[in-house]
């Protein structure tokens, strides 16, 4: 016959069985990682609302700035693809206009 073994504790009940100082033990670890994870850069860096709020205006600012300079380059690139398409009759047509317009615009 096989034998019947008692079911293993649940977690609740072992940490029931556990005395007051593994519980303590276990507190202080967690405060040793509470601390820890506190020192990291992080939650250095973003410590204050004033220090928070000066890299995030800081970060928009960046790409503000990556957003104009990468879509000027990527216009001047499309412009310039097309107005060398002058072969294509229709698309030649409509790339040379777009290219006349951009120059008359764009001399003040």
């Amino acid at each position: 016959m096989s034998q019947h073994q008692p079911p293993s504790a649940t977690p609740d009940q072992a940490r029931a069985d556990r005395p007051d100082s593994d519980l303590a033990a276990e507190i202080a670890a967690l405060r040793r990682e509470v601390e820890a994870l506190n020192g990291q850069r992080f939650f250095v860096i973003n410590g204050s609302v004033r220090r928070l709020v000066a890299v995030q205006f800081l970060r928009g600012v960046a790409m503000g700035f990556g957003t104009v300079v990468g879509a000027t380059a990527l216009v001047s690139v499309i412009a310039f693809s097309l107005s060398q398409i002058d072969f294509i009759p229709v698309i030649g047509d409509w790339a040379a206009e777009i290219a006349r317009e951009i120059k008359e615009n764009a001399t003040p």
